[in-house]
């Protein structure tokens, strides 16, 4: 699977994207996830460099819990691959936990589902469909 996309916590989504505007990335996409309480700009730089910075809609939803417990700074890191079911069952069966048991709507339209960061040794993966 290759890279998809890097997921940032921030708590500031204007500002977040100002900075990341400096260094040449542009905003291709922004909405709303409201299953997820939350806001997102995805960003592209040179190539396919994707960045997803993450506002929370509040302080009680998940990436609210993050920034209040960890800060802004990495969320997850995103793989593509073309078939996220079949891909669920092959990463339970080598002994992944999965925090989605089945894929759900993400951004932009896309299926994905999260695996816990026990299996990313300390980093939240996210498997989207692309």
């Amino acid at each position: 699977m290759r890279l998809h996309h890097v997921g940032i916590a921030v708590e500031d989504l204007e500002e977040a994207k100002a900075r990341y505007l400096h260094l040449g990335y542009r905003v291709v996409a922004e909405g709303e996830v409201a299953a997820q309480g939350v806001r997102v700009a995805l960003l592209q730089g040179e190539g396919e460099t994707l960045l997803e910075l993450l506002a929370p809609l509040g302080p009680e939803t998940p990436v609210g819990r993050f920034l209040a417990k960890r800060g802004p700074g990495l969320h997850h890191l995103a793989f593509a691959t073309p078939q996220i079911a079949e891909e669920l069952t092959r990463l339970k069966a080598q002994g992944a936990r999965l925090i989605d048991e089945a894929p759900r709507p993400g951004f932009g339209g896309h299926k994905v589902a999260f695996l816990h960061p026990s299996f990313g040794l300390g980093v939240l993966w996210e498997l989207v469909e692309a």
